[in-house]
């Protein structure tokens, strides 16, 4: 009887260390889970604060040059929203909390000065001297945070940094280069809003506010599947394709087209898809993707063949604009040019393999929704007079008409003025029909190609 008590104790004893065992795993496991998904949360809103300190820095750089006051308005209240969506984020790292005050007050200041200068300029008042020494001073602080963000987020990347070791250890990074901000700048600033009833916000520039206008097809007549299934082939070449398969009508869609994909003969699975309208019959998207083992040929040689790509498959009077290049692949902004006035709305993108030049994709909805042959003779202020109304710090490199697109689906006839302040390069647009500063671009020279924001 004593042994089969001491048995069953053995067995309780086994029970309960796997019992142990078994709810050690499960916490383990657990806080795991927990880790991973605060980790994930932490690089979301670091990430995203990136981005929206990068906005900040190019809204103040935007805010020096601009001459009007209607967009100088425009400008500082995205200034004040890029801000506080920075500060927002910020809120939500895990960083001590004085590291965290010295770059929550910069951004909070930045919102609020920003804020300050937008209802002046509202008011139609031109901004001072002293207004506009003050945004360099921002302007500047604002750069270094950025680059230190920029490092910040490489050293996570490498695996030199995580977020552990940062509430650990209370790593300053983050407001290491703003600490020093002097607050001379902002004592005598009017920080009591209460008269303003609310804010102006009409949203950035795209490329993308011509949507469903679809005017280059609105006289043409709708194909059915067959017919759109030979345009593909034709397109993409049939000596090229294996086997084509529709993947259907998409109606819903800002083009309403026929979708298919097309195995190719280049390879195992090496897949073209593309896209054509019911309405005329055009390739609205193409693409193909492989791997870019090196890069022999060069952005511009890259421009030039795309240039006669696109004049072959029937988009002549093109003009290349901006490019990027990621992984071996360039990605080209192209423009109608009509008698050398830039059309910037009337937009196709060339995607091209740098190892031998083939065009491994192509996008039109830009073309499709907005080209048609413009009235230009709308030029009532000339070259001269729309120069005398931009930033006189701007060195001009270049100048020209362009078409603009607004957030209204409409257009604008703009003297385009493209030029350096300091290290700055922007793209300044007057209106050719009464000199109104339109719109102002930061051209970013980066590795990987040069990008307008």
């Amino acid at each position: 009887m004593e042994k089969k008590k001491v048995n069953y104790l053995y067995v309780a004893i086994a029970l309960l260390v796997v019992a142990c065992i078994a709810l050690g795993i499960g916490m383990y496991n657990k806080q795991k889970e927990y880790t991973l998904a605060t980790e994930n949360g932490y690089n979301m809103a670091f990430y995203e604060l990136v981005d929206y300190v990068q906005n900040v820095e190019n809204y103040l750089a935007k805010s020096l040059i601009s001459t009007s006051p209607e967009h100088g308005a425009e400008t500082l209240t995205n200034v004040w929203r890029e801000a506080n969506l920075a500060s927002s984020y910020l809120s939500q790292l895990p960083i001590q909390t004085n590291e965290l005050l010295n770059t929550q007050k910069f951004l909070n200041q930045v919102s609020d000065y920003s804020y300050s200068l937008s209802r002046k300029n509202i008011n139609n008042e031109q901004l001072s001297q002293e207004d506009l020494n003050n945004l360099k001073d921002l302007h500047d602080y604002s750069i270094e945070l950025a680059n230190n963000l920029n490092q910040m987020s490489l050293d996570m990347s490498n695996g030199k940094l995580s977020w552990s070791d940062i509430s650990k250890n209370n790593t300053p990074e983050l407001a290491q280069q703003v600490s020093n901000v002097d607050e001379g700048i902002f004592s005598n600033i009017n920080k009591s809003f209460e008269e303003y009833a609310g804010l102006i916000y009409d949203g950035a520039y795209s490329e993308h506010v011509n949507e469903g206008q679809m005017k280059f097809l609105v006289d043409k007549e709708d194909i059915d599947e067959e017919k759109a299934k030979n345009i593909a082939l034709d397109f993409i070449g049939r000596d090229r394709v294996d086997e084509i398969t529709s993947n259907g009508y998409i109606e819903n869609g800002k083009i309403p087209a026929y979708d298919f994909s097309a195995k190719l003969k280049d390879g195992d699975d090496v897949y073209s898809y593309i896209s054509i309208s019911k309405k005329g019959g055009n390739v609205i998207t193409m693409n193909c993707n492989r791997d870019v083992v090196a890069e022999t040929i060069s952005p511009d040689d890259a421009k030039n063949i795309g240039l006669d790509y696109l004049t072959k498959k029937g988009f002549p009077n093109m003009k290349d604009t901006y490019y990027i290049i990621q992984d071996g692949i360039i990605t080209i902004n192209y423009a109608y040019n009509q008698d050398d006035v830039i059309m910037y709305p009337d937009l196709i993108k060339v995607k091209m393999a740098l190892d031998n030049g083939e065009v491994l994709g192509l996008e039109t909805s830009g073309y499709l929704n907005s080209h048609v042959i413009r009235d230009i003779n709308n030029v009532k202020i000339d070259k001269e007079t729309a120069k005398q109304t931009i930033n006189k710090q701007l060195t001009i490199e270049s100048e020209g008409l362009a078409v603009i697109p607004t957030k209204w689906n409409t257009e604008i006839l703009c003297w385009e003025f493209k030029g350096k302040v300091n290290e700055n390069e922007f793209l300044v647009y007057i209106n050719a029909e009464n000199g109104k500063e339109e719109d102002i671009l930061v051209i970013k020279d980066t590795p990987n190609g040069v990008l307008t924001m």
